[in-house]
């Protein structure tokens, strides 16, 4: 689309086609936010830098999807950077989907309930400071629902960081 501004033609921006965008460019256009004004808004990253990421031709770093994700008011940009392009985060932050709040908190309580009978297992388990070669599945089964349990409380306060206002959390 373009306008004509005292005689000369000014390009508004298109709307993407792409198909496939990355999740960059999803939230982007999710804030209604041309290229142009969101690279106003995130100061340090140029409109020309933001394509080429938006684009993954050239990987965003870390300081850039903070900011995006202030700019955009979306944490689980910052978990989706960590569990999915950070070699670290890769291997040790999972990845948390956003849900709606009543969804969290049934997940939340279901893996806390989850646990709690295992918590006097948990207690003879480590009680010597030691897992025997017995004990590894009960342990196991304990670890893989505390994850659970974690994975809960994450997306709780993803969902706390995007919904709530900043000044009443």
């Amino acid at each position: 689309m373009f306008v004509i501004q005292q005689g000369k033609e000014k390009s508004m921006g298109r709307k993407s086609t792409r198909e496939n965008k990355t999740i960059y460019q999803q939230l982007r256009e999710e804030d209604n936010l041309p290229r142009e004004k969101a690279s106003e808004l995130l100061a340090f990253i140029s409109e020309d830098r933001l394509e080429r990421i938006e684009n993954e031709k050239v990987q965003p770093a870390p300081e850039d999807v903070i900011r995006m994700s202030q700019v955009y008011n979306a944490p689980e940009l910052c978990n989706y950077y960590c569990s999915h392009e950070c070699p670290i985060g890769m291997k040790y932050v999972p990845s948390i989907e956003m849900t709606e709040l009543p969804a969290i908190i049934l997940e939340t309580v279901a893996s806390l309930n989850a646990v709690y009978p295992l918590t006097n297992r948990l207690i003879e388990i480590s009680r010597d400071g030691k897992i025997s070669e017995d004990e590894i599945p009960d342990f196991s089964n304990i670890q893989e629902n505390l994850e659970k349990v974690s994975r809960a409380i994450e997306a709780l306060q993803l969902w706390v960081e995007k919904e709530v206002p900043a000044n009443q959390n």
